[in-house]
């Protein structure tokens, strides 16, 4: 409990009192009368806020949160009596608010319910902390700050949005949305269709003759991309995730990118699993069915980078012991210079049996800066260093290439379409 400022400033009248009754111009019962006046009201005041009960609060919120996007809640307070709350709901650290805090003016025996907005910041699980009420005295002498309502827990995943939209739409139209270029496939799928009647174009080894005499007209074969095959996002979770860029580390954008191409690699009937190695270590054995966007949500949710050097090749011994069939692998990190032997170590592991796909993330502001001018000495020195570094991330990338390894070059903001057109060209060219 603490004085308001209504009390605050008595007490300073009263200390000003004291001026003249201690140079003898007042009588000093008046100052004593004075104190009197005060402290009584005052202790009063106090003890009937004390032994007011604090209001109910009820809060609706879902369980689970998306990643950066804007969440409306209620509160509903319900007053045992006439009173002044301010209110204000314990968000976790870090999330921004939107109407909060909140001043109210309950009734006895009313319900007052408000909503408000915040923003989840990070992925993890997280707790609101009960709901901070702020009570005045009923002579508005006192303030006291009490805790109400029960803790609620929530989850806070990877962005899941662009999911929805892309459930709306077909596979070759949400591959588009995410922007990648479709090219026309290389002969025809692998796994038999149906039959149809014969087009022009159809070349002459999908006739069926067989059906075609018992038709008594040109009957063709219609193949289609195999499914039930397998992919395996294989995500660093060490120190080269941990940059910045755009309000999300390099990992959220790791994390969103992989969740938009398992869900086409699922909408199209294949087998979709999550290896994460570097700092925390989680593995999910691909699953058919859209029901396994569901379980890779839930495994991937709280995964964190951490402060340490990736080993890959231990990252790919433990993937290579954990999966068998042939897959299709795609590592998603940054590759530095430094880590080419290592690397390329772990590529011809898993290249013994998986096809391999490593897409390396390129920090936007490195293109930024090359793109500026160099009007001055420090601005060239530091436009040679990133051509510098550029060039040796370049020469890492070729090693890969000359090792038959599928490399992608690309930022974060390029990284979801840039997945899911190599996913789809591996698919349509049958390299599985």
């Amino acid at each position: 409990m603490r004085p308001a400022p209504l009390l605050i400033a008595l007490l300073a009248l009263w200390g000003l009192l004291g001026i003249p009754v201690a140079l003898h111009l007042l009588p000093t019962i008046l100052w004593t009368a004075t104190a009197c006046a005060i402290a009584l009201p005052a202790l009063a005041d106090a003890l009937w806020l004390r032994r007011r009960p604090t209001p109910s609060v009820r809060r609706e919120l879902p369980e689970t949160l998306a990643l950066g996007i804007e969440r409306e809640t209620w509160l509903q307070l319900d007053s045992f009596g006439k009173q002044r709350v301010d209110v204000f709901d314990l968000v976790p650290g870090g999330w921004t608010t939107r109407g909060l805090p909140r001043t109210l003016r309950l009734s006895r025996a009313s319900e007052s319910r408000f909503s408000y907005h915040f923003t989840p910041g990070a992925r993890g699980a997280f707790a609101f902390d009960g709901v901070q009420l702020r009570l005045y005295s009923p002579l508005r002498l006192w303030r006291q700050s009490r805790i109400a309502g029960p803790a609620h827990k929530v989850r806070v995943y990877p962005n899941f949005v662009p999911l929805t939209r892309l459930a709306l739409l077909s596979a070759e139209m949400a591959s588009r949305l995410v922007g990648a270029h479709l090219k026309r496939r290389r002969g025809e799928g692998t796994d038999f269709h149906q039959m149809r009647e014969y087009r022009v174009g159809d070349s002459l080894r999908q006739i069926d003759w067989k059906a075609t005499s018992r038709a008594r007209k040109l009957i063709s074969r219609e193949y289609q991309d195999e499914k039930n095959q397998q992919l395996v996002m294989m995500i660093d979770t060490g120190r080269r995730m941990l940059a910045d860029e755009g309000g999300l580390s390099h990992f959220d954008h790791v994390l969103n990118a992989s969740l938009v191409v398992s869900y086409l690699a699922l909408r199209q009937g294949d087998g979709v699993g999550l290896f994460a190695s570097g700092g925390e270590t989680r593995w999910v054995a691909p699953q058919r069915g859209l029901g396994a966007i569901d379980t890779l949500l839930r495994a991937s949710y709280d995964l964190q980078p951490q402060p340490v050097a990736t080993d890959y090749l231990a990252a790919a011994t433990g993937l290579s012991l954990r999966q068998s069939r042939r897959c299709l692998v795609m590592l998603v990190t940054n590759v530095r210079d430094e880590d080419i032997e290592d690397l390329l170590a772990a590529v011809r592991l898993l290249q013994k049996r998986h096809l391999v796909c490593v897409a390396s993330l390129r920090e936007r502001e490195l293109d930024d800066a090359l793109s500026r001018g160099a009007d001055t000495l420090p601005d060239a020195v530091q436009a040679g260093a990133i051509a510098r570094y550029l060039q040796q991330r370049a020469a890492a990338h070729e090693a890969l290439r000359s090792h038959r390894v599928m490399v992608l070059d690309v930022t974060a903001e390029e990284l979801p379409a840039a997945l899911v057109e190599r996913y789809l060209a591996v698919k349509r060219d049958g390299l599985l």
